[in-house]
């Protein structure tokens, strides 16, 4: 049966990954914490009033040198210390400090797209890639499918997913699309397969495109799929360890 491997979250939408211990899931919602803020770049129509496609933010798959930022939502849920290895740390309260989170990112957004312009925060909703509030599920058995035809190890942090399952067979959890799973006490219905661009590209080391992903994807399985989709129907907490099994 399946497992609950890691659970991760991204206070600002490409700007920073976590890593937890345990999350509470709410229903209808986002995991807590998890892309509260997005920069919208000066060509974007992005506000604050509504979510906005993925396309109006500076973001990973445009400005790889974001995949290196790592980061830490803390307690009062208004500020995030960031850490990247050519920026060092900041602490911030974006909704207090916005210019100051754009002066430390723009250095890491590629020259030749368009600049961080302002922050943006939509009360009680993630700016995730969907237009409903998800999470993203990996499958750490089809992560080594792809690490064993590429002949090399890839790091997990480039899909960039909120949970990670174990113990269940590569690809399985394309299959669950349309079906309700339970995860520790919360329950979640898998909605679509998740739709990549260049973002796993980048090395979260470094910061460094190294490996074209997209193109692998569409050459080894004729597609450009990894993860899932899924939406919370049912409250309850989650933690490292918990068994996941489709109901």
């Amino acid at each position: 049966m399946a497992q609950l491997a890691q659970i991760w979250r991204y206070p600002v939408k490409s700007h920073g990954r976590e890593a937890l211990a345990s999350v509470r899931l709410t229903q209808g919602e986002c995991l807590h914490g998890d892309r509260i803020w997005a920069i919208a770049h000066e060509a974007s129509k992005a506000d604050n009033s509504a979510w906005s496609p993925c396309s109006g933010f500076t973001r990973v798959a445009s400005s790889p040198a974001l995949a290196a930022i790592t980061a830490v939502l803390q307690d009062d849920g208004q500020t995030v210390t960031l850490s990247h290895p050519a920026q060092g740390s900041l602490t911030v309260a974006p909704d207090l400090q916005p210019d100051t989170l754009l002066d430390w990112v723009r250095p890491l957004t590629a020259k030749d797209r368009a600049a961080p312009a302002r922050v943006i925060r939509v009360p009680g909703r993630g700016m995730t890639d969907s237009d409903y509030p998800s999470l993203t599920i990996g499958n750490l058995a089809s992560h080594r499918t792809v690490e064993g035809r590429l002949g090399r190890s890839l790091q997990v942090e480039r899909w960039r997913a909120n949970l990670w399952l174990d113990d269940m067979p590569a690809w399985e959890e394309f299959d669950w699309v349309g079906r309700q799973i339970q995860i520790g006490g919360a329950t979640l219905r898998i909605v679509e397969r998740t739709g990549r661009c260049a973002a796993p590209s980048a090395n979260p080391d470094t910061g460094h495109r190294d490996t074209d992903l997209l193109s692998f994807l569409d050459q080894e399985w004729h597609h450009t799929d990894f993860c899932v989709h899924a939406e919370v129907t049912q409250s309850g907490p989650i933690a490292i360890g918990d068994t996941a099994k489709v109901l």
